[in-house]
């Protein structure tokens, strides 16, 4: 079905999504990043360079045959993708797990305080929502979110098989990087649950991150027992 309406499948989504205009990561300054990882006490390599990573990003594409391009979110994206967007479907990703395993310094975080941000592991399925960029748009719409999700090399990209209410589809995701020493797997529930409690970053609370998660999956109708509890923990500490 072709219409004009990226909401068309999922109307309780509309006025949830930011648009891409008024996102931080449309137009994200890095100089203004680097500054404040600085003042923060992060490395001065903490990131990818931008020839590196623009060029990781073009290896990426190379070959693949034009067209529209699909996009997985399970985290941030599903509320504020910064992409320019024609359609918008909830989407499962098998063989994938969500995971608070990202160790988080400046975004949602400090050095001092530092928080945990979401990453797609290993497991027996992740509910999110895919984004279809139209074909025009893909190479301006994967600069922006190559920049910003490849900005460290916490993620590496995948090519991801979606099943979805209206077909199977193939879409960009990004997943752990194990190799990236800020994966940290394993942290009980109660200590990712303290962490998330208390940090805040650049980006805001990490708090905030985790309602907006679990708000969103609420919206869709996504039961994710693991945000669930740890929702309930991080509640329950800030009321104690």
């Amino acid at each position: 079905m072709t219409t004009d309406d990226p909401f068309v499948h999922h109307p309780e989504l509309r006025g949830r999504i930011r648009p891409a205009a008024e996102s931080f990561f449309r137009d994200l300054d890095l100089a203004q990043i680097d500054a404040h990882a600085a003042q923060a006490g992060r490395p001065a390599d903490w990131r990818t360079p931008d020839e590196q990573r623009e060029a990781g990003r073009r290896a990426w594409f190379a070959g693949r045959a034009p067209g529209d391009l699909w996009v997985f979110g399970y985290g941030s994206l599903m509320w504020d993708p910064a992409m320019e967007f024609v359609e918008v479907r909830r989407a499962h990703a098998p063989g994938y797990a969500r995971s608070f395993c990202l160790w988080d310094e400046g975004g949602r975080g400090t050095v001092d305080r530092p928080g945990l941000m979401l990453a797609m592991v290993e497991g027996g399925g992740c509910d999110g929502m895919a984004f279809r960029v139209a074909a025009a748009a893909v190479e301006h719409e994967s600069f922006v979110l190559f920049r910003r999700e490849m900005i460290a090399p916490a993620y590496r990209p995948v090519w991801m098989t979606l099943h979805t209410d209206h077909g199977v589809i193939e879409a960009l995701g990004f997943a752990a990087n194990h190799a990236y020493d800020s994966i940290v797997q394993g942290l009980a529930l109660d200590e990712q649950a303290r962490m998330i409690a208390r940090a805040e970053g650049v980006l805001g609370t990490n708090l905030a991150y985790l309602e907006d998660t679990h708000a969103h999956l609420q919206v869709l109708g996504i039961d994710d027992p693991h945000v669930t509890a740890l929702h309930a923990r991080v509640k329950a500490l800030r009321t104690d």
